[in-house]
């Protein structure tokens, strides 16, 4: 255990995976991969693996992006470090290829792949063009693709490690504002789940989510609340797709009350996540134990696959629009009466009306599992 900051911590990391597989690279622009602690050895990724194993292409964003999915297919782990800059600039690459081939070939492809992308949300002295904290809803939007975004420097070397090591591509978010911050870290590697939130604080009173750069803020507003005598229970994210819904959903239900805070835009910003996954579970609840009013999403395709390119797939979807009119009115239909029947409400439907929905949806409304 030693104090280190946030970045070196990650390339801690990334190092030990390296020494464990001489295949695996780090490619970069700009900024190379050096951290230094007082007391500890100063981390160079490149003097230690050598430039044919830590490269600098030059500023080509979406070139970078393009040779870790390359690499990924071909069976080797691999990170790319994005700046500020220009972490829009692969957003193609990731949306059309990275996030479709591993669910595009039934899983047999492996993508150990991440994206290391700076962003500085309100960090001063960036600029107007480089102030781009929105880029959390940008790349949790992409099905296939999960997208982490630690805020401590012990979650930052944890996740780092279990995100070279899941085999989906991981856009991992690196807020620019942390990259001072220190902590006690320990030395030996460890992964952190990429699926769940850590809980902070513990209380009654209310529950406050955050998640990445914002998260300083938040603990600093808990603490002040706290010696005014509110049991407050905040929430650090960590992981904005798949989001763990189940500590959120059970928090805000002995709480009763939700406070989201990001950096981000408010449209479609992951507090906006975060109370659409309340908003659906307390729908589920039949006896509103809650006491809110229940909300359903209905959306277009699952959050984790894209939408289905087989010719079996298509067959199947294809069937199922045939009942109705338009696409949506056939899809709501199906959802709408999956949620009356996780309500205990009677769906009845006629055996031909059945046969019509996708099996999914028929097994789940007719009680038939």
């Amino acid at each position: 255990m030693a104090r280190k900051s946030w970045m070196y911590a990650v390339l801690e990391a990334v190092q030990y995976e390296m020494r464990q597989d001489k295949n695996m690279i780090w490619i970069f622009e700009l900024t190379p991969p050096v951290a230094s602690t007082p007391g500890l050895p100063v981390i160079n990724l490149e003097k230690e693996f050598g430039r044919k194993r830590v490269v600098n292409t030059g500023i080509d964003e979406n070139w970078m992006a393009s040779c870790v999915l390359g690499a990924g297919l071909a069976g080797s782990k691999a990170v790319t470090y994005i700046p500020y800059q220009g972490n829009c600039m692969c957003f193609q690459v990731i949306q059309n290829h990275a996030g479709k081939l591993r669910s595009m070939t039934g899983g047999v492809a492996s993508m150990p792949i991440v994206f290391l992308l700076e962003m500085t949300g309100q960090t001063p002295g960036f600029g107007g063009q480089h102030s781009d904290y929105e880029i959390d809803t940008y790349y949790a939007h992409i099905p296939g693709v999960k997208t982490v975004v630690p805020s401590t420097p012990t979650d930052a070397k944890g996740m780092m490690a279990a995100a070279i090591r899941d085999p989906n591509p991981v856009v991992y978010l690196y807020p620019a504002g942390l990259r001072e911050l220190t902590e006690d870290v320990p030395n030996e590697q460890y992964t952190t789940p990429l699926d769940k939130a850590a809980v902070r604080t513990i209380g009654s009173d209310i529950t406050i989510v955050g998640s990445g750069g914002g998260m300083p803020e938040v603990l600093k507003a808990t603490e002040l609340l706290q010696k005014q005598g509110m049991k407050v229970e905040t929430i650090d994210l960590r992981c904005l797709k798949p989001m763990d819904t189940e500590t959120l959903v059970n928090s805000v239900q002995k709480t009763k009350r939700l406070l989201t805070v990001d950096q981000s835009y408010y449209t479609l910003c992951p507090g906006a996540e975060v109370i659409a996954h309340w908003s659906r579970n307390n729908l589920r609840d039949k006896n509103n134990v809650s006491g809110l009013a229940p909300l359903a999403v209905v959306d277009a395709e699952a959050h984790w696959l894209g939408a289905p390119r087989s010719g079996a797939l298509e067959a199947l979807r294809a069937a199922f629009d045939a009942t109705l009119p338009t696409q949506g009115q056939r899809w709501a239909l199906a959802e709408i009466a999956l949620w009356l029947k996780l309500l205990g409400e009677e769906v009845n439907l006629s055996a031909e009306e059945l046969s019509r929905l996708p099996p999914a949806y028929r097994h789940q409304i007719a009680g038939q599992w």
